[in-house]
């Protein structure tokens, strides 16, 4: 009985240590740092001066439905740039505001049509830009 409680003891010990350094590399990796997504600067000025981010689109249906169609509109163009699958689509009492880069005026021309189109030529804020590969 006593060979029993030893075994178990020192298989606590080495589960403990392995559990334990496990963490110890866990922690390391979570701390790297991950690069800044393209526009998260842009992001932050804009904010501050326009106050048109997508965390304050107003949460009515009508403005919901509105965002949700050009957004759809938007994904399911495969001809799209992946940066132009990304911008943000804000609704705000009936206007829409486009915001973020795209890769070509291609890009910037067919979304802003299908905003258009969804929501009508005149309440449309195109403030997509053009920023090709480097």
């Amino acid at each position: 009985m006593k060979f029993g409680i030893r075994m178990i003891g020192r298989t606590s010990l080495l589960l403990g240590s392995l559990l334990g350094g496990s963490w110890v590399v866990l922690a390391q990796d979570s701390s790297q740092q991950v690069p800044a997504a393209d526009n998260s600067k842009k992001n932050q000025q804009e904010e501050n001066k326009t106050g048109s981010t997508a965390e304050r689109q107003k949460e009515n249906s009508s403005d919901r439905e509105i965002t949700r169609q050009i957004r759809r509109a938007i994904v399911q163009d495969k001809s799209l740039s992946t940066y132009a699958h990304n911008v943000k689509v804000i609704s705000r009492n009936g206007m829409v505001t486009l915001k973020g880069p795209v890769r070509s005026d291609e890009d910037k021309q067919a979304i802003e049509a299908k905003a258009k189109q969804i929501a009508g030529d005149d309440k449309v804020d195109d403030r997509l830009e053009v920023q090709p590969k480097q």
